[in-house]
């Protein structure tokens, strides 16, 4: 997240654009953004997924006896994620844990990386949750159809309702079942973005202070401590978000093992 100012003096008035820390540039030069073009966005998920193979391939290779702090957390993510699986989705979806690890893993990393001061959220944008959610959207479905071919469908059909209601549920249910994606992407990149612009209004008022010191002792030191007060929320909302889209995750891989209501 960019943490600068974002605020120009321009006469006696602050011009800030708290949007503007979601712009995607090119990573060289000032030209247009193309199909193939190293961006901001690209170098921080480069740096997301490299973090992600450092805590859980590098920091667990030497197994020892007494852990080294790399591998303390990385005991400590397996253990919580694993335990999630196995509550949500139930032991017939353990099989499927490394895929739920690394993708919580890397959630966590995006959402904490965004906090440095200069980073870029790439768990902002929507083509990044977009693209996590269709993913998720596509194997559990293709999973659901692989294990119980047009059995899969009962998930649809709400047996234990009424006769003339089930119709009627199945309608429903069609409708909120392709929905999924858009919400599971949609929740994820909205929280991580409202927060970091909430930080970026705030943090163009601190300077307050260098233009109109009477309005500013009041308005700087407030300012101060409500981005410090957002950057405390916004260090829980990045950890509840990731543990948000990953539980949703089992939920639907829940769905896709016993498709029946």
């Amino acid at each position: 997240m960019a943490t600068e100012a974002g605020a120009a003096e321009t006469g006696h008035e602050l011009v800030f654009h708290p949007m503007d820390q979601f712009i995607v540039k090119p990573l060289f030069g000032d030209g247009p953004v193309g199909l193939f073009t190293v961006t901001n966005v690209t170098l921080w998920m480069a740096i997301t997924i490299l973090a992600t193979i450092a805590l859980l391939v590098l920091g667990t290779s030497k197994r020892a006896t007494v852990p080294t702090r790399t591998q303390s957390v990385a005991e400590l993510c397996y253990g919580f994620v694993h335990k999630m699986t196995e509550d949500v989705a139930g032991k017939d979806a353990l099989p499927y844990f490394p895929y739920i690890m690394t993708l919580f893993v890397f959630i966590v990393f995006s959402n904490f990386f965004g906090l440095i001061p200069g980073a870029f959220t790439t768990t902002s944008h929507i083509a990044v949750t977009a693209v996590l959610a269709m993913l998720v959207f596509l194997t559990v479905t293709l999973m659901g159809f692989f294990k119980h071919g047009l059995g899969f469908l009962g998930v649809f059909w709400i047996s234990s309702a009424p006769l003339a209601l089930r119709p009627v549920l199945a309608l429903i249910e069609v409708i909120s079942y392709f929905v999924r994606p858009v919400s599971h992407s949609i929740r994820l990149a909205g929280n991580m973005m409202a927060g970091h612009a909430v930080i970026k209004v705030f943090a163009a008022f601190a300077p307050m202070i260098l233009i109109s010191v009477g309005v500013g002792i009041v308005v700087t030191p407030l300012s101060i401590l409500t981005i410090a007060a957002i950057y405390a929320l916004e260090v829980l909302v990045a950890f509840i978000q990731a543990y948000v889209f990953t539980i949703l995750t089992c939920v639907y891989l829940k769905d896709a093992l016993h498709p029946h209501h």
